[in-house]
Parts: C-alpha cells; sequence; structure tokens
C-alpha cells in the first residue's frame, strides 16, 4: 500500500480522475499524511515497534526514543531477564526509597502524564539495554513509498479519512454531510477493528470459556 493507492482511490470518489485535477497530488499527499497521523492517535497499537531501548544510567525515570508517541511495553532487559509491569502507588508502599536503589531493573511503571517516559525499578546502572515495544509516531511518507504501518487491510479506513479531510475543503452544505459521512466511516472502521481483537488476540479467540470446537469445526 502507498500513498498513490490512496490517492488513485480517492480521486475516483470525488470524480477528479481527469487532468488538470481539482485536487493536486501534493494535497492529496499531505491528507494521506495527516490520516496516518489521525490513525496513529486513535489507534496507536497500530504502529507498534519493537526495538531495543536504552537506559539512563542511575535514574529511575526514562524516557523512549525521539520518534515515540506513546508506551505499549516492555518486555526484558536484552539478553537478560523479564521486567514486568507494576504501579507506581503499590511499590512507594512496598518500598518507599525504591528511587534511590540501583540494580538490573525488575519492574517497569507507566508515566501517568506523560506517554513517552516510565520509570524502572531498581533504577539501572551503566550499559542497560532493554526489550521494549512503543507506538512510533508515523513520519511523512512519500507518494510511491510503502506504508508499513498501518497494515494495508486498514486502505479503506485511510481512503475515508482522506475524503473527509478532502470534502472538508468546501464550505457547501452537501460537501459539509459527505465530509461527515467519510469521519463517521473512518471512525467506526478503526472502532470495529479494536472491538474484534478478542477473536484472534485471546487464548480463546473470541469461543465462550470453556467451549470447544465438534470435528467440523462449529462451537458447542
Amino acid at each position: 500500500m502507498t500513498p498513490a493507492d490512496i490517492i488513485a482511490e480517492c480521486r475516483r470518489l470525488l470524480n477528479d480522475t481527469v487532468e488538470p485535477y481539482r485536487y493536486s497530488t501534493t494535497m492529496l499527499l499531505g491528507y494521506v499524511n495527516q490520516a496516518l497521523k489521525r490513525t496513529a492517535v486513535l489507534r496507536p497499537d497500530l504502529f507498534g515497534k519493537v526495538v531495543d531501548i536504552a537506559t539512563t544510567p542511575n535514574s529511575s525515570i526514562q524516557d523512549l526514543p525521539a520518534d515515540a508517541h506513546r508506551l505499549l511495553d516492555i518486555f526484558q532487559i536484552k539478553d537478560g531477564t523479564t521486567v514486568t509491569e507494576t504501579d507506581r502507588e503499590t511499590l512507594s508502599r512496598y518500598s518507599p526509597s525504591w528511587m534511590t536503589e540501583t540494580g538490573t531493573p525488575v519492574n517497569f511503571m507507566r508515566h501517568p502524564r506523560n506517554p513517552t517516559k516510565f520509570f524502572l525499578y531498581p533504577r539501572p546502572g551503566n550499559g542497560v539495554v532493554l526489550v521494549g515495544e512503543y507506538a512510533s509516531a508515523p513520519a511523512d511518507v512519500a507518494v510511491d513509498a510503502a506504508i508499513l504501518q498501518p497494515a494495508a487491510s486498514f486502505f479503506g479506513a485511510l481512503v475515508d479519512c482522506v475524503m473527509f479531510l478532502a470534502s472538508s475543503v468546501d464550505d457547501e452544505h452537501v460537501n459539509s454531510g459527505r465530509s461527515k459521512i467519510f469521519l463517521d466511516s473512518f471512525t467506526q472502521q478503526l472502532g470495529v477493528s479494536l472491538e474484534n481483537r478478542p477473536l484472534t488476540d485471546t487464548k480463546q479467540a473470541g469461543l465462550r470459556p470453556g467451549a470447544g470446537l465438534t470435528p467440523l469445526g462449529e462451537v458447542y
């Protein structure tokens, strides 16, 4: 999937397939990149990156890399033990001096008001590298470059968002109503895809707890 693919579909919906175009390719490309950024705000999980994260020595507060939008998870110390999530209030009750302790991190905590920062306990020494996942802020994509995130299955949602932005340019009432239709479709597709995650992302894969399958694949 490339911006050119999205633009071609939008031109068909806009009845703008004959040159000179009403909407320039530069304008529509800008809308595609806006659509990617809007999608990242609504569904950061679609832009996850599993990477090595260098830590700041002797600090309990850590920063994600510059392209991060928000923390998703911390898995382990690279080539080492796992790092599990806990909450800061519980840890502070259990060990009030935890922010001054140095050692091999065993816990991480999210920063409640800053999605690109997190806490480590104990605070790391020199050279500690974590393996974690964060949602990246999408960079602008060139017109013929591949869109790597979100997956190509979100093509329709991105088309709807670009159509919403393109239709919003005009002030006529009919275009305002059309713009809202595309905006509603865009947000609904993102919401429905999130609601469907239990069908694939859980141990039961959407089946009732305790349910099984017959030899023909029917739920019983």
